[in-house]
């Protein structure tokens, strides 16, 4: 059953009471970025919040209150998973039309006009600082369909792929925030034999989902696969833009470079790992025996997130992708336990990607160069338009939410990025 808040809520709010995810914020009031939480179509600045006895019922946070002033959620990550599960009721509690707190903000009008801002007037920033950025391949069908393209049915899957979580190290500088425009690269490609340098002509997206680290291991100190959840702070939208033509000629023998390094979208809001908790269900089956250091002690290990890409171009916006999260083959534990296995230390900020989610029918893939077979079959769009990859002026919109009932969804919001023309060299 919905919790009801004193706070209007409009039913199919991403937003709903049973959220609360955490972003970074600037206002008119004040350019200064800080954390806020988005609930309806309303934002809680949590610097004014903070500053004006916003906690003062929650005493376990006082020692730590300066984290809601900075100027990214690293710190407030930081604190673990108990300490953000404890805030994040507090703030359910605060918006609770029968809160235990009425004092705090329900009849308190003067915060309320201070503090609480339209989600449409705020600006939204990067909500951490990336210090690495990891980028896996957990998604089996998009594996599976890429691989028959190149490879044929019979070595469409490369032998380690049922038996590891397959990754590459990202560009973190080129991570940005939902509604930054994405420049068209430059890059060698083959034509069609010969290498030549041009603007890429194959631009692409890929929809995936994104985990940001809140807690660090010491290097040489393996995360163990049972505790890997707990170094998850919460998930967002991720499209990580390809240029399929560059990745083509320089991939091998190292894999993507500068096929995905001029820009990776996330979605503005980080949506805690306990508010997707009641979402959790089976992802796709492995048949192969895995790694002890892998296994986890429960079958539902990936979250059922419904997922959409909508594609606008001059002629209107079309819905290309509808597919779900449980189209992954790797949990994002597995994948974490995986990248430290090695005693690699991971840190606050660290973010993680799970690689391209796509389902195994027509319009479930979640890149263009799934659904226009690289190239070969071009995409019917809204309003006659046609598409095999992106062009100038086209804006990819990425929507992901859990839950059916329209008063209680958890949703991320919108993933946005347009494609803007090359420079000229």
């Amino acid at each position: 059953m919905a919790k009801i808040s004193w706070l209007p809520i409009p039913r199919g709010s991403h937003f709903s009471l049973s959220n609360i995810p955490f972003g970074i914020i600037t206002t008119a009031s004040s350019q200064s970025p800080r954390p806020a939480i988005a609930i309806g179509n309303q934002v809680l600045d949590l610097a004014v919040f903070s500053s004006n006895d916003g906690f003062s019922a929650l005493p376990s946070i006082h020692p730590y209150i300066s984290v809601f002033s900075q100027p990214t959620l690293n710190a407030f990550a930081a604190l673990g998973r108990p300490v953000h599960r404890s805030v994040r009721d507090y703030l359910q509690d605060i918006f609770m039309d029968d809160t235990k707190h009425p004092q705090i903000l329900k009849s308190n009008t003067m915060l309320q006009q201070i503090a609480l801002f339209p989600l449409k007037d705020v600006q939204t920033h990067l909500p951490m600082q990336i210090g690495d950025y990891t980028d896996f391949y957990a998604g089996l069908n998009h594996a599976y369909n890429v691989g028959v393209m190149f490879r044929g049915a019979a070595n469409a899957l490369q032998p380690n792929y049922m038996h590891l979580p397959v990754g590459y190290h990202g560009r973190a500088s080129s991570v940005v925030i939902s509604g930054t425009p994405i420049r068209r690269p430059w890059g060698q490609i083959l034509d069609p034999k010969v290498p030549i340098f041009t603007q890429s002509k194959k631009l692409d997206f890929e929809l995936e989902l994104g985990a940001f680290v809140c807690s660090a291991n010491k290097m040489g100190e393996p995360i163990p696969i049972n505790e890997a959840e707990s170094f998850l702070f919460g998930f967002v939208l991720v499209n990580d833009w390809s240029s399929r033509d560059v990745q083509a000629w320089e991939y091998v023998p190292l894999g993507p470079f500068n096929s995905k390094n001029f820009g990776t979208t996330i979605s503005a809001w980080i949506v805690l790992t306990d508010a997707l908790e009641p979402f959790l269900g089976k992802g796709l089956e492995n048949k192969t025996e895995i790694q002890a250091y892998l296994e986890e002690a429960r079958d539902e290990n990936v979250y059922d997130i419904n997922l959409e890409v909508d594609l606008t171009t001059k002629s209107g916006t079309t819905t290309i992708t509808r597919t779900s999260s449980l189209n992954l083959l790797w949990s994002f534990p597995q994948m974490l336990a995986h990248h430290s296995i090695t005693g690699c230390p991971m840190q606050v900020g660290d973010l993680l990607a799970s690689g391209t989610i796509s389902g195994t029918e027509p319009g479930t893939q979640g890149s263009l160069l799934e659904q226009s077979q690289n190239g070969k079959e071009a995409l019917k769009l809204q309003g006659g338009d046609e598409r095999k990859f992106l062009e100038d002026g086209d804006m990819v919109t990425i929507r992901g939410v859990c839950g059916v009932d329209e008063d209680a969804l958890v949703g991320f919001g919108e993933c946005i990025g347009r494609i803007e023309p090359s420079i000229k060299l």
